[in-house]
């Protein structure tokens, strides 16, 4: 029994470190991604939005999480974004169109 509580407690504190670890890459790459774009980045933070399982190329069982973060192109609109993560590699990164990449006709 003293053992299957060891080996939960060890597998509960390996997902919170390993949780940190991936925030702080979604952050770093939110951050590039908003500056690239000439956006603000709200907040400093970006927040779990959904965690599940996924394969990567070599078809390895990894965790996927999507991040969500808020940056903004007028410094008073904020616009919705959010970033894929699958293990420790940034899949995706959704920014959606802003006024800096929007032609106006008129």
């Amino acid at each position: 029994m003293e053992i299957a509580l060891l080996v939960t407690l060890a597998i509960i504190a390996w997902l919170w470190l390993d949780g940190i670890k991936a925030r702080e890459i979604a952050v770093k790459a939110g951050q590039e991604a908003a500056e690239k774009s000439g956006l603000q980045f709200l907040d400093e933070t970006v927040g779990m939005i959904r965690l599940r399982a996924g394969r990567d190329g070599a078809g390895r069982m990894q965790l996927k999480r999507t991040y969500g973060f808020e940056v903004s192109d007028t410094g008073i609109e904020r616009l919705d974004c959010s970033i894929t993560l699958l293990g420790k590699r940034v899949e995706a990164i959704d920014i959606p169109p802003h006024l800096d990449n929007v032609v106006r006709l008129y």
